[in-house]
């Protein structure tokens, strides 16, 4: 029993020995949780203070720079508000000084006007003194003077007139011959209408006339659109079914007359539709230019072309040399060449395209003062075309030295083309030539965008830039022009000069 009770002493004895020890050992544990929970915690703050110390620079330094442009900006301004306090405190004392110079100019003329009339009432005084003892003096009154100096005025002027008829006389000898020619060109202008018509007048029949009324819109607004889009007159007159196309470019008369055509057909009729229609017409003609470039050039067995020489071919059509269709001038050329050159032993087909290019210089773009015979050969050049052929374009009219036996042949079949019986017209050709002029003129003038010489070269129709051309200078403009045109040109009648000033208000809603 005794054993038991020391047994059960014991077990309870460790039990509790037991229990201490964990208790001891739980709270070592725990104080060492929490000095290392305490060290993290400390860690992290450390850190979070930092960084809040770092943001805080970071906030300070920005606000600092934003300061300090605020700052240069406010500086600015102010300098700005003190710099045109100076200027308008400048303005006004030179506002005060010029004032004060005006009153004081306006009385210093005040005192010289006062001075005038009192010298004025003094000359008067002393004129007719003066008159009174002439009259003392010659023994004739003022009447009886001014009669005797009337006589003597008018013997001194027939004695001059004398002299000046002599020598207007002299100077009518030296320009009778000037004013002959002048007589002769507008003889032959007034005979020569009948070619200028067929030259430079077009007609474009319709159906009824009540068309008429359309082309010309209200108040005239499409006539004057289609004119100013094709550079061509546009008579519209009692003539019954028809339209008189006027120029003398038949480039211009064709794009004419196939737009009007294509507004009649399509039935509206207004000046966006007309510039429309105008330019889509334009391109067609420049590719059927094209096309009998290239189709003249097969039918002539000509081949590797440049197609820039190909549409000056085409535009021939369009050309005429003294009356004479060059294309089929040149053709007629090519051909006699090919003919001429076969005889004698020459390479044929050199010839042949030597006689289709030797009239190329009539129908380019560029203006030049050269000869078309050299301008020809120039152009020529450009597009690698053999020397032999370039001195026979440029030789034709012995204007260089020839140097293949080519060039006699070119020189020779374009004298028995132009040669045969009604080939040429002189005067159409110097008609064209004038009108053509005419534009040229127009042309060389700043702001002036296009030119058209209409109504046979009796008017020059000019249109300029409203922008860069003031109503002032759109007169000037036109006395310049006639000025010009009066001092560098031959021609019968009188030129009407027209300079059209147009504005234009264009937006575009997207």
């Amino acid at each position: 029993m005794d054993s038991l009770i020391y047994i059960a002493g014991a077990a309870l004895g460790g039990l509790v020995l037991g229990y201490i020890a964990f208790r001891l050992g739980l709270k070592t544990q725990t104080k060492s949780i929490i000095r290392a929970a305490k060290v993290k915690g400390d860690a992290i703050k450390e850190k979070k203070i930092g960084q809040a110390k770092q943001k805080f620079f970071e906030l300070r330094e920005t606000q600092k720079g934003e300061r300090k442009d605020l700052d240069r900006k406010l500086h600015e301004r102010e300098d700005r508000i003190r710099n045109t306090e100076k200027n308008l405190n400048k303005q006004i004392d030179r506002n005060k000084d010029l004032e004060r110079k005006l009153e004081k100019d306006k009385d210093s003329l005040q005192q010289r006007m006062n001075a005038i009339e009192k010298r004025n009432t003094d000359t008067e005084k002393d004129r007719v003194k003066a008159i009174e003892l002439l009259e003392k003096i010659s023994g004739m009154s003022a009447d009886e003077a001014k009669k005797n100096m009337v006589e003597q005025t008018v013997q001194d002027a027939k004695i001059a007139a004398a002299a000046q008829v002599s020598e207007i006389l002299e100077e009518a000898k030296l320009k009778a011959s000037t004013d002959a020619k002048k007589i002769v060109i507008q003889t032959i202008q007034r005979v020569a209408t009948e070619h200028s018509v067929e030259n430079s007048v077009s007609v474009f029949n319709i159906k009824n006339d009540d068309i008429k009324g359309r082309i010309i819109g209200r108040e005239g607004r499409n006539i004057r659109a289609l004119e100013s889009a094709t550079g061509v007159e546009f008579i519209v007159d009692d003539t019954p079914e028809a339209i008189m196309l006027s120029c003398f470019d038949p480039v211009r008369r064709e794009v004419a007359r196939l737009s009007l055509h294509q507004l009649v057909t399509d039935g509206r009729i207004h000046p966006a539709r007309i510039e429309e229609v105008v330019a889509k017409v334009i391109k067609k003609i420049e590719d059927e230019i094209m096309e009998l470039g290239k189709r003249t050039c097969i039918d002539l067995g000509i081949h590797n072309m440049n197609s820039e020489l190909v549409r000056m071919v085409g535009r021939m059509k369009y050309r005429s040399s003294y009356g004479q269709n060059l294309l089929q001038h040149s053709r007629e050329v090519a051909n006699l060449c090919a003919t001429m050159a076969a005889e004698v032993g020459v390479d044929a087909k050199a010839a042949k395209r030597a006689g289709l290019l030797h009239d190329i210089g009539k129908v380019s773009d560029e203006e030049s003062e050269l000869p078309h015979a050299l301008l020809g050969m120039k152009i020529a050049e450009r597009y690698g075309e053999r020397p032999d052929i370039l001195n026979a374009i440029g030789a034709h009219h012995d204007e260089m030295e020839m140097t293949t036996l080519i060039s006699p042949i070119v020189q020779v079949c374009d004298a028995i083309s132009g040669a045969r019986p009604g080939a040429r017209r002189e005067m159409v050709e110097a008609y064209i030539t004038r009108l053509r002029n005419l534009e040229e003129i127009a042309l060389e003038f700043p702001g002036v965008t296009k030119s058209y010489a209409i109504q046979a070269g009796r008017e020059l129709r000019v249109l300029v830039e409203s922008e860069k051309v003031s109503d002032a200078e759109a007169d000037q403009i036109s006395l310049d022009i006639s000025t010009r045109i009066m001092n560098e040109m031959t021609y019968p009648g009188q030129v009407r000069v027209t300079v059209i000033r147009e504005k234009r208000s264009i937006n575009i809603a997207r």
